[in-house]
């Protein structure tokens, strides 16, 4: 059975609002850990995939426009982890 564009949308948008919903659960509830951390920055990245290939419609875009898109929604959530994992190096590094 395949889902008809506006139905997939619709399927992709409740996903995007149950991730955003669980994360600020999460935020709210959980203490700051790794588990906490990994799980924000794969949602980050799933949710922007999401919003990169189905509401921006990308996928139809130079290659290079959709590469960048697609490059910053794996190095942001990289970046959130090296900045859990590695607080007071990061903060050396950016201190003026």
């Amino acid at each position: 059975m395949t889902l008809s564009y506006t139905r997939m949308l619709d399927a992709v948008w409740l996903l995007l609002m149950a991730l955003t919903i669980s994360s600020a659960l999460l935020a709210e509830s959980a203490d700051p850990s790794l588990l906490v951390t990994l799980f924000v920055a794969i949602s980050v990245a799933i949710k922007g995939g999401l919003v990169v290939e189905r509401f921006m419609e990308l996928r139809t875009a130079h290659p290079y426009i959709r590469f960048s898109m697609g490059l910053f929604f794996v190095v942001l959530p990289l970046l959130m982890l090296l900045v859990f994992l590695f607080p007071e190096q990061i903060a050396d590094l950016t201190r003026i």
